[in-house]
């Protein structure tokens, strides 16, 4: 519950001003223990003041308007700390005097935040990630215009409760172009988006307090889907008459043998591939997303899809080593290919690389340092999300463990009776 704010008004004489018997009138406003003065531009003998009620003694016309116009200014500066009261405003000592003296400070809002973020972190976040926070945007917006019926609100108007209904108002988002909601995952990352902006409005002074303080972002934990090696090998051996199905076939397959994100797929250029010291063809680019350089091997199922493309003449056009085709028409046409392969699982370019990651590579041996390398993953605790995944693997490795273990204990028999 929160608690009354404390305010006063009251004025004094400034002595240290004192000439010839007289002093000049400030106004000291207090509010909650903070305080602060301002001058009136009048003044009054000494002699004249009262003291203990602050005001001047009303012995004659001229004092009795002195005493009045003090009055009006308390007033004035009363209406003002009750208008910031009924307006939920943050109320400070200076604002109240801004207020009185026509200086009324532009208190940065919400929408000013975002648009400040969104702006400063263009050259610094990757476009995709960018468009994340567009779409957090594009959710406070229209909570806060359902949730307070006007467009923006004050940053000082954010509080608790302010992020436990937005956090409502994600859950039970209702979306009108497809008609699965959103997840608890999918709730977090717009909630950790829109955390990361109050965080910015506190370091720049536009906020005095940090409302996520006593908030807890609750991620699920999501096993990370992949094919095995007998669904890829399916997908691999299909052959589709229709063109646009056959070629994102071929780059899901590209994908599953390099590892490489959409992003990068569709920025890699014939100058992405270079001989490496082992004398065979690598692919070396920057990850978009994290903007670490990955270097992958060119296996020969990826060669061969290299190879098939680099004459296109829409790749050649654009310079890239693949046709230009966005993500959301890739993942469509991937749908009618996990249909026409009898896959079941949601087949999405990304599913991709999660499957480079397990039945390409680390259930083939390689080790997890190689393969986080290759994914241009920042920390291996990245990789180890796929690692956990792979039963068959851990199963191979523990029964190789069993093997050694009686090898062991028969060559130890053996040394005993001999």
């Amino acid at each position: 519950m929160r608690s009354a704010n404390t305010f006063g008004v009251h004025f004094i004489l400034r002595m240290n001003k004192e000439k010839n018997g007289i002093a000049p009138i400030y106004v000291r406003i207090a509010v909650n223990g903070a305080r602060i003065e301002m001058s009136l531009k009048k003044k009054v003998k000494v002699s004249d003041w009262n003291s203990s009620r602050g005001l001047p003694k009303a012995k004659n016309t001229d004092l009795k308007i002195l005493n009045g116009f003090l009055e009006q200014v308390r007033g004035v500066l009363s209406g003002y700390y009750q208008e910031m009261v009924m307006s939920k405003k943050l109320i400070t000592p200076e604002a109240i005097k801004n207020m009185y003296l026509g200086e009324v400070e532009q208190e940065n809002t919400l929408q000013s935040l975002m648009e400040y973020h969104n702006l400063h972190m263009k050259e610094v976040l990757a476009y995709g990630t960018l468009k994340n926070y567009f779409t957090t945007v594009k959710y406070l917006n229209e909570f806060v215009l359902q949730q307070f019926k006007k467009p923006d609100i004050y940053l000082s108007e954010l509080d608790y409760k302010f992020i436990t209904q937005f956090e409502y108002f994600l859950r039970t988002y209702e979306p009108t172009d497809h008609h699965k909601g959103m997840a608890n995952n999918g709730v977090m990352k717009h909630l950790e988006r829109f955390r990361k902006m109050v965080r910015l409005g506190v370091k720049l002074g536009w906020m005095e307090k940090n409302p996520f303080e006593l908030y807890k972002l609750r991620m699920q934990k999501v096993e990370r889907d992949f094919l095995t090696s007998d669904e890829l090998s399916r997908i691999e051996k299909k052959v589709f008459s229709v063109q646009r199905i056959q070629y994102a076939k071929d780059l899901f397959v590209f994908s599953c043998y390099t590892g490489i994100a959409y992003i990068d797929v569709m920025q890699l250029t014939p100058d992405n591939i270079l001989l490496g010291t082992d004398g065979n063809r690598w692919i070396k680019t920057m990850r978009e997303k994290t903007d670490t350089s990955v270097n992958v091997p060119i296996l020969p199922k990826a060669e061969a899809i290299i190879e098939k493309y680099k004459d296109n003449p829409r790749a050649i056009a654009h310079g890239t080593m693949f046709p230009v085709i966005s993500n959301q028409k890739l993942n469509s046409y991937l749908k009618e290919v996990a249909d026409l392969c009898g896959i079941k699982k949601h087949l999405t370019f990304h599913l991709a690389r999660h499957t480079f990651a397990t039945s390409v590579t680390l259930s083939n041996g390689v080790p997890i340092e190689t393969v986080s390398k290759m994914l241009g993953h920042t920390t291996i605790r990245t990789t180890q999300i796929y690692a956990k995944v792979v039963e068959q693997k851990v199963s191979q490795d523990m029964a190789n463990l069993r093997n050694r273990l009686e090898e062991n204990e028969q060559i130890a028999l053996k040394v005993l009776k001999d």
